[in-house]
């Protein structure tokens, strides 16, 4: 999936018609709105993340670089454990490529849907770009004070379904962990040492 150039006049309607599920107060709902659009309005990002993948019976651990650009989409290099650091899976609209020698990564399937370990970042992207944000509300992440956005299809309950979870720093604006849920539970978890928005210089 690549970044996406968003017509400017374009996002005000995308944040009225998308955000109407948010509960929480009217400082979380703003914020929120100002996160959405940032990323609506992004040309790429970098960063780095821990992701942890759980198969019920197995968990696997990565440590991942990536990067978007417009020309290239996304592309994640995992870079932890050793055995398989290198492994670089580019993505560009939905179609996943993986490049390796000889060496194989777990990318199955999580859940009878078949999202896979790959599919966190653009899963998180999606749930910022136009997820139907069903919760907000502000949590203490150690002595970090974070907003919590929750968004799941609005037919379904919670706990029902995918759910997208992310957390920011409310001072900084940045991305501090993220998780996939399939039926309440938690398949893909992630934590950000590094998350950088680039954004569109022309807006």
């Amino acid at each position: 999936m690549g970044a996406k150039r968003i017509c400017t006049r374009m996002i005000p309607f995308l944040l009225c018609t998308i955000l109407c599920g948010c509960v929480g107060d009217q400082g979380d709902n703003d914020l929120t709105l100002e996160l959405r659009a940032d990323f609506l309005s992004r040309t790429g990002c970098t960063g780095t993340m821990d992701l942890t993948a759980d198969y019920g019976q197995r968990v696997y651990e990565y440590t991942v670089e990536f990067s978007e650009t417009e020309e290239d989409g996304l592309s994640v290099t995992i870079t932890a454990p050793e055995e398989v650091a290198g492994i670089t899976a580019h993505i560009t609209d939905g179609q996943t490529a993986l490049e390796y020698d000889g060496v194989q990564v777990e990318t199955g399937p999580l859940n009878s849907d078949g999202l896979s370990p790959m599919d966190a970042l653009p899963a998180f992207f999606e749930a910022m770009e136009s997820g139907y944000m069903a919760e907000t509300g502000t949590e203490m992440i150690g002595e970090t004070e974070v907003l919590r956005i929750c968004c799941r299809d609005p037919e379904l309950d919670p706990g029902q379904g995918l759910e997208t979870v992310l957390w920011f720093d409310k001072a900084q604006k940045t991305l501090l962990q993220g998780e996939v849920r399939s039926d309440g539970s938690t398949v893909i978890r992630c934590e950000f040492s590094a998350f950088i928005l680039v954004p569109d210089k022309t807006v």
